[in-house]
Parts: C-alpha cells; sequence; structure tokens
C-alpha cells in the first residue's frame, strides 16, 4: 500500500552541500516528492518536533543541532514509504549502517547523521502534518 513520510535533510546535509546527493538518492530509491520546504527550525519549534526525547540524554544536543542552519522537510510517498524509508537512510550511527545507504555514504557521526526519517506510520501522520498543511501537498503525482 502507499504511504506518506517524512523526512528531514538535517542541518549537516545542507551545510555541506549535500542536497542534490541526498534528494537524487532518494528519487532512485522509488520515492516521490510530493512536498518539499527549506525552514529554518527555532529552540521552540525543534523542541516541539523532537518533544518525544524530551528527558533523554540526547535532547537539548539534538534541538541545538536542528538550528544551526537551515532544514529541508520532504514528504515523501512510496508503497511501504515508512519501512522503505528508514532502510535507504541506514542505522543512526553511520558506522553501523549498511553499505551504499544515505548515513553510510553521507553522515559525520551518530549525532550528526544527515537525515531524519519517522519511524512509524502513525508519527509520520503526526510529523508531516508539523511542516506540511493538507493542501500543500501534491496529490496523485
Amino acid at each position: 500500500m502507499k504511504e506518506r513520510t517524512l523526512a528531514i535533510l538535517k542541518p549537516d546535509c545542507i551545510q555541506n552541500n549535500l542536497t542534490g546527493e541526498v534528494i537524487s538518492h532518494l528519487l532512485k530509491a522509488g520515492f516521490k516528492i510530493i512536498g518539499m520546504k527549506m525552514v529554518k527550525l527555532n529552540q521552540q519549534t525543534a523542541g516541539e518536533f523532537y518533544a518525544v526525547h524530551k528527558g533523554r540524554p540526547f535532547y537539548d544536543e539534538l534541538v541545538e543541532f536542528m538550528t544551526e542552519s537551515r532544514v529541508v522537510a520532504l514528504a515523501l510517498e512510496k508503497e511501504d514509504a515508512v519501512t522503505e524509508l528508514r532502510k535507504t537512510i541506514g542505522a543512526t550511527d553511520p558506522a553501523e549502517a549498511e553499505e551504499g545507504t544515505i548515513r553510510k555514504l553521507y553522515a559525520e557521526s551518530k549525532g550528526r547523521n544527515i537525515i531524519h526519517a519517522s519511524d512509524s506510520v502513525s508519527n509520520a501522520i503526526l510529523e508531516l502534518g508539523f511542516f506540511f498543511s493538507r493542501r500543500e501537498l501534491i496529490e496523485n503525482v
């Protein structure tokens, strides 16, 4: 079944001029981009987005990192999009990521790992709604 999911090209992706390579990788993996925008998160919006991690040791560092510079939010569509995107990007720690995955190819470290991907269908719905209104997503692409 076709699903939608969210990917965020993180500040390290933008700062290292890897946006085109990562988007190309996603397109070659069969994802359709149905929404895309560049945004600058502030402490409040990054904190809201990552609220599920509040209280964890990495939360403050993650919020700080996500506010360093702009990010690109991508609404993606594909059969089993959530699972397929997680496979395409690889493990959070690039040292543990499989060869050919986005994080293995481009990420610096576990903390600076190039890309965010929704981890479940229910979170994908919530996360897409955080960045995109319904009218912003292109239907039947």
